[in-house]
């Protein structure tokens, strides 16, 4: 795709859905990563959400993390601003928040917006205490007030930074502006949707054309799906087998975004184990627990982290390779089709082989889905 194609509301995703595909049947929540014309930003869209459906707009922290540049610190962990909007009998309609993996569409040379800042630490626990006693709606110049009182300190100021350090100097939190148009990436997070997936993608959609939201370059659609129906030997050996024996032809099938990051194959030792799993090797609890010591993260094609929890805070299954849509029919239909493969994986059958050739297998997967769905 050119790069003058991406200034096209929906580019890369108009191509038509999966036919034939049902549904989707299942509880889905979706995460629909898009990017604010030049000038705007994801407030607006929550602003136009909320008049629509008579509700209102209330501030949040959105807990994130990315790399590090300084020697001896992995990662910087952060809070940025994003925005719940609540329809007019109190229920959320949606959560817009930033997504640190879109940038190839931004000016990073931009200044800071005011009211657009991030607040940061290097550890979670001390990130945790702030988003509680902080105020999302506060400035930067006064949000660290109450964590400073906190620990009976000044917030020290150098230039727009505002820093707060413990009595004996070690930094609590800093807060400092975003520049780089950071306001722009709008990672719209939906509810579980148990019902008309589609018209409730639309609703959210379409004001967002309107507003001429686009598909940003690295963008993708995630899928979190209940979790309970995976946990066991047979269904999370299947999932295993989909996500790892099938990857080419599903990322060919749903039309996974190659500039999407993130994205790493699941581990030969996971489908090992659990294929000894489901031929009568492991119970669920040894299975579960073998799994968690190969170092699983988030960022795989499928998110199996909170399956192998003992007491996840997001009890679902993650499907990471959906490209990023603004169409609500492209949605809907690979979300069917993810549905539909997942629910034959839930059947006690193990999922076979594909065939050799890319097409066969996309054709058989497709199948599947039906059958499944």
């Amino acid at each position: 795709m050119s790069r003058d194609q991406r200034s096209i509301p929906g580019a890369g995703a108009e191509a038509r859905p999966p036919q034939g595909v049902p549904g989707p049947f299942s509880r889905i929540g979706f995460e629909l990563e898009l990017l604010a014309p030049r000038g705007s930003s994801r407030a607006q869209l929550a602003h136009e959400l909320s008049e629509r459906c008579g509700g209102t707009v209330r501030p949040v922290f959105h807990a994130d993390s990315e790399p590090s540049l300084v020697p001896g610190m992995g990662q910087f962990l952060h809070l940025t601003r994003g925005l719940e909007v609540r329809r007019d009998d109190g229920r959320v309609l949606c959560t817009l928040v930033d997504d640190i993996t879109i940038v190839g569409d931004l000016d990073q040379r931009a200044a800071p917006r005011p009211g657009w800042y991030r607040v940061l630490s290097d550890d979670r626990r001390l990130l945790r205490l702030v988003a509680a006693h902080a105020d999302p709606a506060a400035p930067l110049e006064t949000v660290l007030d109450p964590v400073a009182a906190l620990f009976g300190v000044q917030v020290q100021a150098r230039g727009a930074v505002r820093r707060v350090n413990d009595g004996a100097g070690a930094t609590i939190a800093l807060a400092a502006p975003q520049p780089g148009e950071r306001e722009r990436p709008c990672e719209v997070v939906t509810p579980p949707l148990e019902r008309d997936h589609l018209g409730a993608l639309e609703e959210l959609l379409a004001p967002a054309r309107e507003l001429g939201f686009v598909v940003p370059r690295e963008a993708a659609v995630h899928l979190h799906l209940d979790g309970a129906p995976f946990r066991s030997v047979h269904a999370f050996a299947n999932v295993v087998r989909l996500f790892a024996r099938w990857r080419d032809p599903l990322r060919r099938v749903l039309g996974t975004n190659p500039a999407c990051v993130r994205l790493r194959p699941l581990p030969g030792d996971l489908l090992r184990l659990a294929e000894d799993a489901d031929s009568g090797g492991r119970g669920w609890d040894e299975l579960r627990r073998a799994a968690g010591g190969l170092g699983l993260t988030k960022f795989f094609d499928v998110n199996l982290t909170s399956l192998l929890a003992e007491a996840p805070t997001r009890d679902t299954l993650e499907v990471r390779i959906l490209p990023g849509m603004i169409w609500g029919p492209a949605v809907a239909g690979r979300a069917a089709l993810v549905d539909g493969l997942l629910r034959r994986c839930q059947d006690p059958g193990p999922l076979p082989s594909p065939p050799g050739d890319l097409d066969a297998a996309c054709a058989q997967l497709e199948r599947m889905a039906r059958a499944g769905g």
